[in-house]
């Protein structure tokens, strides 16, 4: 068998994705030369390792049993270039980290010139909502999570990173004259909420169950993006982070509606859970965090 390790790692981002298509995306690939690739890696077994049917590509049991030898393969031959780059004094390996879907606006400005100064170290970032994050670090299955709102079942070790400011925020077609409203509109505005899970939807939840509001839930929606371009098109209001609707506020799409007791406070956490056995990657982006926040906040977030 002549199989190289290129075909290896298109076998196994098929697999992963599950088609030819999204994984000619993934790899910046053509569809045709992530097929041709495929033909000719198949050809070198006896056995199909995928099939179609009615279109959808399925892989064979023999095609899985493949791709769990090509990631130890591919595993082996990452393990090998990281040792290689540790021998000649480069910080090298994998930094995991998952982040609620609002964490995104502020997380790459703490990890860009961390990546910059180790162009050993490979970034695998997960960015979902609350319950998912809070899952995969249950898992121990990444080296950091980024949350508003902290678990309460589990043993964690955190670092604080920034302010989070939540405000009530509507189209710019709607006239509001008044200074400052009162509680008392929220009777009057149709809300968007983000899905179960959400820390958005945690600390909206949580701020109109204390307030105590008669409101109108309008419609749920899966991500703070579509939120927001709901808010935008005129289908309600929402209670969002101000991280995520900076550039909106600026070009005048979105508003801010002056509400008594806002904007909603809370802290970006980088939390890890306790007693965790950091890599060396882990340990030295923990330092560099410690060392570096104040200076990113006031370089990347002063204005805002």
């Amino acid at each position: 068998m002549h199989y190289t390790l290129h075909q290896l790692q298109i076998f196994s981002k098929i697999v992963e994705k599950q088609s030819i298509t999204k994984a000619s995306e993934e790899l910046h690939l053509t569809q045709p030369a992530v097929s041709i690739q495929l033909r000719n890696f198949q050809n070198q077994f006896p056995i199909p390792l995928t099939e179609v049917i009615g279109r959808k590509l399925y892989i064979t049991d023999f095609g899985k049993e493949i791709a769990i030898a090509a990631e130890k393969i591919l595993q082996e031959v990452k393990d090998i270039n990281y040792k290689t780059l540790a021998y000649q004094g480069q910080l090298s390996g994998v930094l995991k980290i998952s982040v609620v879907s609002t964490g995104k606006y502020i997380m790459p400005y703490f990890l860009s010139d961390f990546i910059k100064q180790h162009e050993g170290v490979e970034l695998i970032l997960d960015v979902t909502n609350k319950a998912q994050v809070i899952h995969s670090l249950e898992k121990n299955t990444v080296d950091f999570s980024l949350v508003s709102v902290l678990p309460d079942k589990l043993q964690i070790e955190k670092i604080e990173l920034m302010e989070n400011q939540l405000y009530l925020v509507g189209n710019k077609d709607e006239k509001f004259e008044k200074d400052v409203y009162d509680k008392s509109i929220f009777t009057k505005l149709p809300l968007i909420y983000r899905e179960q899970g959400s820390g958005t939807r945690y600390t909206m939840e949580r701020f109109i169950e204390k307030n105590n509001l008669p409101v109108s839930k309008k419609m749920e929606l899966t991500s703070n993006e579509a939120v927001k371009q709901a808010v935008i098109a005129g289908l309600g209001y929402s209670i969002m982070p101000l991280i995520g609707i900076r550039n909106e506020l600026k070009t005048g799409r979105l508003q801010i509606i002056p509400i008594e007791g806002f904007p909603i406070k809370s802290n970006w956490h980088m939390i890890w859970l306790k007693d965790k056995k950091f890599s060396l990657v882990a340990t030295a982006f923990l330092e560099y965090l410690k060392k570096e926040k104040s200076t990113i906040i006031k370089k990347r977030f002063e204005s805002f």
